[in-house]
């Protein structure tokens, strides 16, 4: 799958992002941003198990956000099961060297149009923590809505934090 933007293109991983992904997100800042699931250090072997693991996912959620056809960042979303099948959590990523370019908010709102018809959504959600101020800025900017405050839902680096619920909500198909 390959989606084109004004200077980025969302696309299918590769098995050639190995060495791409694993210097972008190599970075505590990024860490410090996201689950722990992804890890700090982050290794060429943790990329390569990642795009082996998201190669092989049915149906396909997660893509690779790539310049020049160099993988930069990451974005994907976690399908609802059962009665929250209408819903998907979204996340995404993007290299340091490539922050407050706008590049975050025209991948998400782009994603967001793209989940939302392939697969029946009506609602797809995000809980950055309090502190990322620039990824509140990427929500907003990608028309989600503030839902409300998780207090204390989250311990990352071993502290104690509040995350925002943000959500992109349409008409019920």
């Amino acid at each position: 799958m390959t989606i084109d933007c004004s200077s980025f293109t969302i696309r299918s991983w590769q098995p050639s992002d190995a060495l791409p992904l694993a210097h972008h997100a190599n970075d505590k800042g990024i860490w410090l941003n996201l689950r722990d699931r992804f890890t700090y250090p982050y290794t060429v072997g943790d990329a390569e198990d990642w795009i082996k693991l998201v190669m092989g996912s049915k149906p396909e959620t997660n893509f690779a956000i790539a310049i020049n056809g160099q993988a930069v960042g990451g974005i994907g979303l976690v399908l609802g099961e059962d009665i929250g099948r209408c819903s998907a959590e979204v996340g995404y990523w993007l290299g340091r060297t490539y922050w407050g370019q706008g590049i975050g908010s025209e991948a998400l709102q782009t994603f967001t149009t793209y989940t939302l018809d392939t697969f029946g959504l009506c609602r797809i959600f995000a809980v950055p923590f309090l502190g990322n101020q620039a990824s509140i800025r990427v929500l907003e900017r990608a028309g989600y809505q503030c839902e409300g405050i998780m207090r204390k839902s989250a311990i990352k680096n071993g502290l104690l934090l509040d995350q925002v619920l943000y959500a992109f909500v349409c008409s019920p198909i």
